[in-house]
């Protein structure tokens, strides 16, 4: 797997801040005064929205079978859609964070702790990411819709999640796993006993790596009061995470079975396995570098995944 995207794309974090790229490419070409909202947006972290994407990809190739054509326009309706949403995800993230982020080294030079910007500037820019998702809802047909708004309590309720729960993560995974039941509703009009599996391997696989990501965190949070899988299960890390990844292959497997798909899926799943059982065991919990590392493979699953999916339904 790859390492940090500063090192993919010829850039670096900033000192002392393991997940700040000021120098991306999504970033350079702007003008100052703009480049705090697309460091709001995470536009110089884009492992998220891939994070975010790949559900959805996966359901839209059970939806569209063997059809590339048709599952192209689809992937890149869903593209934009999830850059737009994730970044207004992430904007309404840092506006209820702001005072705790002001308290962590990995979060302290954010736009907002680090007064580049104020919240109701913050709030504008929230408002046009979110009405760029709304454009893009008119695609849709109403169930489909529908679908998509359950999601909006859920991306609401996340940033809050760390403040009353020791599984903000499985709340993050239920919110950024939802394009796995969205994909197919878009296409299909319904949601298959698939797309859930699907999903709910995607939200076991969230506690995979957002636990990873969470270990960066930990000496910092138990000082702030925020909590978080990493923290919960600090005395065992390994066999949580172990527990977890197993799930999501099951359930993976699961929907393989349910969607009927060929022998061909099941290679592909025992590669993400593999690849799994190398986070776990590889993993250094108090190495924050190691654990962005780690958190940042987990793109190669979704795209061993995606392939999976899509030689699995050639018939």
């Amino acid at each position: 797997m790859p390492p940090h995207d500063g090192a993919m794309t010829g850039t670096a974090p900033d000192a002392g801040f393991t997940d700040i790229v000021r120098d991306h490419w999504t970033l350079r070409h702007l003008p100052p005064g703009w480049r705090p909202y697309g460091r709001l947006a995470r536009w110089d972290r884009p492992i998220g929205t891939w994070l975010l994407l790949f559900p959805c990809w996966w359901s839209l190739a059970l939806a569209t079978g063997p059809d590339l054509t048709r599952l192209a326009g689809w992937m890149a309706i869903f593209a934009l859609g999830a850059v737009a949403m994730r970044g207004a995800g992430c904007t309404w993230n840092d506006i209820m964070d702001r005072d705790v982020d002001a308290g962590v080294e990995r979060t302290r030079g954010r736009p907002l702790p680090a007064g580049e910007t104020t919240v109701r500037k913050a709030l504008v820019w929230l408002a046009l990411q979110a009405l760029v998702g709304a454009a893009i809802l008119l695609k849709f047909n109403p169930f489909a819709v529908a679908v998509a708004l359950a999601s909006l309590l859920i991306v609401a309720l996340y940033p809050l999640a760390k403040r009353v729960t020791t599984w903000p993560q499985l709340v993050l995974g239920l919110a950024f796993n939802w394009g796995a039941l969205l994909g197919i509703a878009a296409v299909e009009g319904r949601v298959s006993a698939a797309a859930v599996a699907l999903y709910l391997g995607g939200v076991a696989w969230t506690l995979v790596y957002d636990t990873i990501y969470a270990m960066q965190d930990q000496r910092d949070d138990a000082i702030v009061g925020v909590r978080s899988t990493a923290r919960r299960f600090e005395g065992a890390p390994r066999a949580w995470l172990a527990l977890f990844a197993v799930l999501t292959v099951a359930l993976w497997a699961l929907a393989g079975a349910l969607a009927r798909l060929e022998a061909s899926y099941g290679f592909g799943l025992a590669l993400i396995a593999l690849h799994l059982a190398w986070q776990v065991a590889t993993v250094k919990p108090h190495d924050a570098a190691d654990c962005l590392a780690k958190f940042r493979a987990n793109r190669w699953i979704g795209w061993v995944m995606l392939a999976a999916i899509l030689l699995g339904g050639w018939r």
